[in-house]
């Protein structure tokens, strides 16, 4: 089978759901990440908060609290990692097993599709994922960085180095932080993304669900409205 003749498996309104989850997973982590100036997103605003919690720590004895905090984050994100590799383990031992799956996918939507089309669509799957594993990878190195950097901290607040070694500390937390957070929409989109089994109808809805929970959890939420009850602090 060329691949012209795989391309003719799928329909147009497959190719248009497919192509809103592209646009939408790119768009709203630009929207997240590239907020209008007066409407915050939550991870802005988380931002704000990592420099206040490092310009705190400049001043406070002893720093066991702080090292603490960012074991617990290094701990998550390995934990995601550890989960998106088994996820992916899991999506390759299906596509291996292409007769099983196509007769799963045929009780599930009755549909007599041949084998690779769910390979595919199970595909679309595992490029979500491999994307999330990298960035929570990369997100737990970037938190091993910002814990050397705090602790190369002077523990005098007088010292010349003191807050700028701080503030380098916040913008590597505030990178770490921001893959952490694309590794977690890659994980929502693959969730989206594993509807397309059921049809190109629901892969659609799950897309625009997907999009919707994303927008209103950054945007709408009640813990945003927490967030910007109390200006972050600024650096000193």
């Amino acid at each position: 089978m060329t691949w012209s003749d795989r391309l003719s498996l799928f329909s147009m309104f497959d190719y248009g759901a497919l192509a809103l989850l592209v646009l939408g997973w790119l768009w709203i982590g630009w929207r997240i990440e590239n907020p209008a100036p007066g409407r915050p997103s939550v991870s802005v605003l988380m931002s704000d908060f990592r420099r206040a919690w490092m310009t705190q720590m400049v001043t406070r004895q002893p720093r066991m609290f702080d090292a603490q905090l960012v074991s617990n984050l290094r701990q998550g994100t390995a934990f995601f990692a550890s989960a998106s590799m088994i996820a992916i383990g899991g999506g390759l031992a299906l596509i291996g097993n292409t007769e099983e799956l196509a007769g799963v996918a045929k009780d599930l939507t009755l549909s007599n599709a041949p084998a690779i089309v769910w390979e595919i669509k199970l595909v679309v799957v595992l490029v979500f994922l491999a994307n999330a594993f990298l960035k929570f990878v990369w997100a737990h190195r970037l938190f091993g960085y910002c814990s050397v950097l705090m602790a190369a901290v002077p523990n005098d607040p007088d010292t010349e180095l003191a807050y700028p070694r701080a503030a380098q500390a916040a913008e590597l937390s505030i990178t770490a932080g921001r893959s952490f957070n694309r590794a977690m929409r890659s994980t929502y989109f693959a969730l989206a993304a594993a509807a397309w089994i059921f049809g190109a109808y629901a892969l659609l809805l799950a897309t625009l669900f997907t999009i919707a929970m994303l927008y209103r959890r950054e945007f709408a939420s009640q813990s945003r409205d927490i967030l910007l009850e109390i200006p972050p602090d600024t650096q000193p």
